[in-house]
């Protein structure tokens, strides 16, 4: 709670209304008609016992209700005649945490039971009848601290709603703004070092093929080019990324063969040609390649078998991703966002993405990734 820039803990402010409930009940119980000797002592206890309570009603809500109620009819039995404010405390803080149903029983078997124990433990028509006339008056009250109860819970949802609303706007607008820059960067940047690394390389060709001593500013033009290229497609796919878990990338492809095991498919993995580093960026899209190709054909293709084959090309890396589902030419799926998503990822490095079914029936998924090597 904060008051004028004075913040009140909150284990302060449950004591101060536990203490401050319990000296109402006992200064309104006590200054009326009340009965004497051991039951007033008992009445008294237990009506301070119900006030107290009510310090642990954010932690343990429901036990309180219990405990404030059984207080509620315990005074009344031992003849205090107090309106049971505690208990109606105790119905808020339920409500507020969002035990409704629990409230409503708990609240109607005690309408019932304290009647019966003014019938039972009072004497006279005139003590039923103001029995009587304050069990309407707490039913109003409880009402009134069920409806506050709920009002102030929705209103608590609202802004947890309201909150996570924001955060999934900023965390979009965060993606928006980061493909955005990484198309600029591509638009931009891509085309300009692709021409500086094209014509460096023809040069040190040509000047090789005529034997003439090729210049070292040549030679570091072109080692700089294909840096720039291996560098700038690096950062287009980390800027594409959107997964927050640690990067895979072709070590983990046997992993993810297995696993697809566990959502019903017979997947197998060949890899064909000599085995030969990659850079991160195309292992990372090999990997995610991979993996949107058997999550679709599990999720969409209502396929059994999928055959995943890795070759490694002189200046390339293939992958290509087999199923046998439902997709026949005549009856090809629409493109989805993971299609979208892989034809994204490959043409930022440079690379050619075929998705369409296959002859007969199933889809197959092929990418050819370039892989820059050194002279």
């Amino acid at each position: 709670m904060d008051t004028g820039g004075f913040r009140v803990p909150a284990g302060a402010l449950d004591w101060a209304i536990a203490v401050g409930v319990a000296a109402l009940l006992l200064g309104t119980g006590l200054s009326g008609q009340h009965p004497a000797g051991e039951r007033e002592l008992v009445g008294a206890v237990l009506a301070a016992a119900g006030g107290l309570t009510l310090v642990a009603r954010r932690r343990a809500p429901i036990a309180v209700l219990a405990v404030t109620g059984l207080c509620a009819v315990g005074y009344e039995a031992a003849g205090i005649e107090v309106l049971a404010v505690s208990y109606l405390i105790a119905v808020y803080g339920a409500v507020r945490a969002g035990h409704r149903a629990l409230t409503v029983a708990a609240s109607v078997s005690l309408l019932v039971v304290l009647p019966l124990t003014a019938l039972v433990f009072r004497e006279g028509p005139a003590r039923q009848a103001f029995a009587q006339a304050r069990n309407v008056l707490e039913i109003a009250w409880l009402i009134a601290a069920f409806a506050a109860g709920e009002a102030l819970r929705q209103a608590e949802r609202r802004a947890d709603e309201a909150e996570r609303t924001r955060e999934e706007t900023a965390r979009r607008r965060a993606d928006e703004e980061r493909l955005r820059i990484a198309r600029e960067l591509h638009d931009a940047l891509t085309h300009q070092i692709s021409v500086i690394k094209v014509q460096s390389e023809v040069a040190v060709h040509v000047a090789r093929r005529r034997g003439e001593p090729v210049p070292e500013t040549l030679l570091a033009i072109q080692k700089a080019g294909r840096e720039a290229t291996r560098e700038l497609r690096a950062t287009l796919e980390a800027l594409r990324d959107d997964d927050p878990t640690p990067p895979q990338s072709l070590e983990h492809v046997p992993e993810l063969v297995e696993r697809a095991g566990s959502m019903g498919l017979d997947a197998t993995l060949t890899i064909e040609g000599p085995r030969q580093d990659v850079p991160a960026a195309v292992g990372r899209t090999a990997y995610r390649i991979i993996q949107e190709a058997l999550t679709n054909t599990a999720r969409h293709a209502c396929a059994t078998i999928a055959a995943v084959r890795i070759t490694y090309e002189p200046d390339a890396l293939v992958i290509q991703v087999d199923d046998d589902g439902k997709a026949t030419p005549d009856d090809a799926p629409p493109p989805g966002l993971g299609l979208l998503g892989m034809r994204e990822r490959v043409t930022a490095l440079g690379g050619r993405l075929r998705a369409r079914p296959r002859t007969g029936h199933g889809f197959t998924v092929r990418a050819e990734l370039p892989v820059e090597r050194s002279s």
